[in-house]
């Protein structure tokens, strides 16, 4: 079954984020040192370079180190592939949950790319504020964060329902 064409722009945004979560990360990778803050927004942003061996947040982060890289890698594939059926299965008329879903999918592969090919995730966006500081992420985890978001909207939002008299008319 061939993609409609709204399908096909929404698997070109999710390339897009593939595209520039790999390209900000070689950045960082290629001209920050690991640990060393790079202040962009004082008192709001910092660029600073950690590998993340865990998943989102850190969470599982010893996981890593110990072969769990594999685990997590196939937990990612396995969602990845779930995400990716439930984008298939999704009509066109659901433009806001695809367009979410296409965000998930191009952060998810994003991260999965760096874990696959060196057991780790580079996170670099640092914001804080005082000595409050959001766990480190990246392009692909933001793509992810907004996309669930919109999902969690999607899925609240009340839906129109068919008026009586519509549903009543005969079809011509």
């Amino acid at each position: 079954m061939i993609p409609t064409a709204l399908k096909r722009r929404l698997l070109l945004l999710s390339l897009l984020v593939i595209v520039l979560d790999q390209w900000s990360k070689w950045l960082v990778e290629a001209h920050l040192p690991r640990h060393v803050a790079q202040t962009i927004i004082p008192g709001l942003l910092n660029f600073t370079h950690v590998e993340n061996t865990g998943v989102a947040f850190g969470f599982f982060a010893g996981a890593g180190k110990q072969g769990g890289v594999w685990l997590l890698a196939g937990l990612g594939i396995a969602a990845l592939l779930l995400v990716g059926l439930y984008f298939w299965r999704t009509p066109d008329s659901s433009r806001l949950l695809l367009t979410a879903l296409a965000l998930v999918l191009g952060g998810a592969v994003g991260n999965l790319i760096d874990r696959i090919s060196a057991g780790a995730v580079t996170d670099f966006i640092d914001f804080y504020f005082g000595s409050y500081h959001w766990h480190t992420f990246n392009i692909a985890d933001s793509a992810i964060t907004i996309g669930i978001v919109l999902i969690a909207w999607d899925s609240l939002r009340p839906r129109r329902q068919p008026s009586a008299d519509a549903a009543q008319s005969p079809s011509v």
